[in-house]
């Protein structure tokens, strides 16, 4: 079954799975509501699920599915590369997690891989992918994650010293050392990249 709102894209994909040997789909769905519904009545081998959809996410479509059709297996297929999200997909059970980047032969692979019961998907899978891509604001302290984001909302250093009841010098040394943590040179690449943090959320 293949869960996406988007119907180019889930005819797409649906041809690429259509069209390999041994694989079939028998269902797809653009709303959560459409692939409780279907998934509970066809019970299918493996769901191909999007994350976002109109009506809810496809973490709470992997959840009906799990209580209407425990044999299901649930791929998340989506174009958010993104650690809270691989979380939560881990914490659903989902067995893979497959960007929309790829090609249409590694989704095939994904599909034969999870319906053979292979897990693509788990806890250490997380682990290794946050320790390859560590989190630049981890070594920033207390005051200084503070400081980021005042400067993120476009505060002065006066206005950030007024707020937090600091020296404005003391605020201009937590900007310095916050900037050099981060790789950053201005304070507009804070407010760029902190505004490029929140609007890729899948949620």
């Amino acid at each position: 079954m293949i869960v996406d709102d988007h119907e180019v894209v889930r005819r797409g994909i649906a041809d690429v799975v259509a069209a390999a040997e041994g694989l079939d789909v028998v269902a797809e769905a653009g709303t959560v509501a459409d692939a409780q519904r279907r998934g509970a009545l066809l019970k299918p081998q493996v769901a191909l699920v999007d994350l976002q959809l109109p009506d809810g996410t496809g973490i709470d479509v992997i959840t009906a599915l799990a209580q209407s059709s425990p044999e299901t297996r649930a791929i998340v297929l989506t174009s958010f590369d993104d650690d809270d999200a691989l979380a939560a997909a881990v914490q659903a059970g989902a067995r893979a997690y497959v960007l929309k980047t790829v090609r249409g032969s590694e989704i095939v692979d994904t599909v034969r891989a999870v319906a053979a019961g292979r897990v693509l998907l788990d806890e250490r899978t997380l682990t290794r992918r946050r320790q390859a891509h560590p989190d630049p604001t981890a070594n920033l302290t207390a005051s200084e994650s503070k400081v980021l984001d005042l400067v993120a909302k476009g505060m002065t250093n006066r206005d950030i010293a007024d707020e937090l009841g600091l020296a404005e010098k003391t605020v201009k040394n937590h900007v310095t050392s916050m900037l050099a943590k981060l790789g950053l040179s201005r304070r507009t690449q804070v407010i760029a990249w902190v505004a490029s943090q929140h609007s890729t959320s899948w949620r």
